[in-house]
């Protein structure tokens, strides 16, 4: 999700604290916290996150915290193109992350779980495409078939475009989906083991 968005919904929850102070106070500083991260990220080469996060009142740090957190998790999603360098491209999120670290040895253990990633991203890449090349090579002699009716009812070659094949788009959502939804898993459990290293407290 991106940052604006997450940040969107966060200023949507306002509606609703008007007459909870004390709740408002801790959506402001989780924004906050949602903010320096959305700014750590955009230039983290001049942006020193640990010292603007450990100037941020006591008070407001748990929230801000989780703000940061939300921020920083919300970058790690299946990609639906290859990363050029997905360590360099995850490195200010694990640096991010590493910051936000509260467990004993948890900076080793977080960037161990990021060069991991690197690894289960491309992996995931490279099942998306051996899954579309076999989903596409089964269903070929039924697409074939089809475009013979059709030529022989139009009189003329024709060639289907197969996402453009109800039977095929339904037969190809399905089995992309549970590939996907398997990735996914994995990487929702990933997420959780940031937020137990990091002392987060998910929702």
């Amino acid at each position: 999700m991106p940052i604006k968005s997450a940040l969107e919904i966060a200023m949507e929850r306002t509606k609703d604290l008007k007459a909870d102070p004390k709740a408002a106070a801790v959506l402001a500083a989780r924004q906050e916290g949602m903010r320096l991260a959305g700014e750590f990220l955009e230039e983290p080469e001049s942006v020193d996150f640990a010292k603007r996060l450990a100037g941020i009142a006591k008070e407001k740090k748990d929230a801000a915290r989780a703000g940061a957190f939300d921020v920083f998790v919300a970058r790690l999603q299946l990609p639906s193109s290859a990363l050029a360098e997905p360590a360099k491209e995850l490195a200010p999120v694990a640096a991010g992350l590493r910051a936000l670290n509260t467990a004993p040895f948890g900076e080793k253990k977080i960037q161990d779980l990021f060069d991991q990633l690197g690894g289960f991203l491309g992996q995931y890449l490279d099942d998306a495409k051996k899954v579309d090349e076999a989903i596409r090579k089964q269903y070929a002699p039924r697409l074939k078939q089809k475009e013979q009716e059709m030529s022989a009812r139009m009189g003329r070659p024709i060639r289907l475009d197969p996402m453009n094949d109800p039977d095929f788009a339904a037969f190809y959502k399905q089995n992309v989906g549970q590939m996907k939804a398997q990735y996914q898993d994995a990487l929702d459990r990933a997420k959780v083991d940031l937020a137990q290293l990091c002392g987060i407290k998910r929702d």
